[in-house]
């Protein structure tokens, strides 16, 4: 519990900082909206004229600024990469610390298997997560309810919002696996930047090949914001693969976290 605790406590001024951030961001979009409805036409002719691949790259293919929920999902695009990157920031942050900092013996030496002192800090920033996407959800609401025009189908902004919730898994997951593994990690960001955005060049790529299977190569591919929209559901494929590798990344880091030589000072 004492672990839970600081770690809880050490990374909530940095939760607070990009929850407020992607907060900003969302209202930032989402009030846009009556402005481009407006002229949802001559926007829309505007896009037009753009190559198709540039408009399949930047999720305009499936964009209706005249409606609440596509106008929502194009904007959602972005808030997801800044969630992942602060998911797996998460992630990478709470395994290589110790190792980083090189305050391992202060953990280790006490009488703590290592599964018990690992549980507890990927508790404490799963909670973050939670926190984050219970404020997005409310904020996200009350912010499409605020400009909406007409009525929009609830379903279709629930499953958009909390795929959220899965990709920031995914990536938290992998973030922990890959802190697990490197020993000399000398900075979280560059690495957390490097996979996320890699991901996301996937996942533009693959709208523009519009190929299925480079959309498993990428946890923004397994939730895209087309399919959800045009059939109000996951797709049950790309589900069971987030969920399954969210899982072994999981167990995987017990596994290698149980073994690992870690370096003392």
């Amino acid at each position: 519990m004492n672990i839970y605790k600081f770690e809880f406590r050490k990374y909530l001024k940095s939760n607070i900082i990009w929850t407020i951030s992607i907060l900003a961001v969302l209202f930032l979009f989402v009030s846009l909206f009556p402005t481009y409805s407006k002229e949802a036409e001559q926007f829309e002719k505007l896009i037009s004229q753009f190559p198709e691949a540039f408009i399949k790259a930047m999720g305009l293919s499936n964009m209706s600024v005249s409606h609440i929920i596509g106008y929502y999902s194009f904007a959602f695009s972005y808030i997801l990469l800044i969630g992942g990157i602060f998911a797996m920031k998460l992630g990478l942050d709470i395994t290589s610390k110790e190792s980083r900092d090189k305050t391992s013996d202060f953990l280790l030496v006490k009488p703590l298997r290592r599964a018990n002192i690992l549980t507890p800090k990927i508790m404490a920033a799963l909670t973050h997560v939670v926190i984050m996407n219970v404020l997005f959800f409310v904020f996200a609401l009350i912010a499409v309810e605020a400009f909406k025009k007409v009525d929009y189908n609830f379903t279709d902004f629930l499953l958009l919002t909390l795929s959220l919730l899965f990709v920031q898994l995914f990536l938290f997951s992998l973030g922990i696996l890959i802190g697990t593994i490197v020993n000399k990690l000398k900075s979280v960001l560059p690495v957390t930047l490097g996979v996320v955005f890699g991901f996301y060049i996937i996942y533009l790529f693959n709208q523009t090949v519009e190929d299925e299977k480079y959309s498993y190569l990428s946890p923004f591919g397994f939730f895209d914001s087309g399919y959800i929209t045009e059939n109000s559901a996951y797709s049950v494929s790309h589900l069971i693969t987030s969920i399954s590798l969210t899982v072994i990344f999981i167990v995987a880091s017990y596994v290698i976290y149980q073994k690992k030589d870690i370096p003392s000072v």
